[in-house]
């Protein structure tokens, strides 16, 4: 399977294309992070209370 140098040069302009939308997409994914972790700062009981009701129903699931 050989690829021609126009293949070559069309994929490379779609990745190209591609990446401010990957930008975007990783930016989001920062300032949802910076949101939990403000959450998990300002509420941290409820965070604790929450994990140990989500492990504990993981855990009563997974034994049956």
């Amino acid at each position: 399977m050989e690829i021609n140098p126009q293949q070559m040069a069309d994929r490379a302009r779609q990745i190209q294309d591609q990446l401010p939308d990957m930008d975007e997409a990783r930016q989001n994914l920062v300032d949802l992070n910076n949101q939990v972790v403000g959450f998990i700062k300002a509420n941290p009981g409820t965070c604790l209370l929450g994990a140990i009701a989500v492990g504990f129903i993981v855990g009563r699931i997974a034994s049956r």
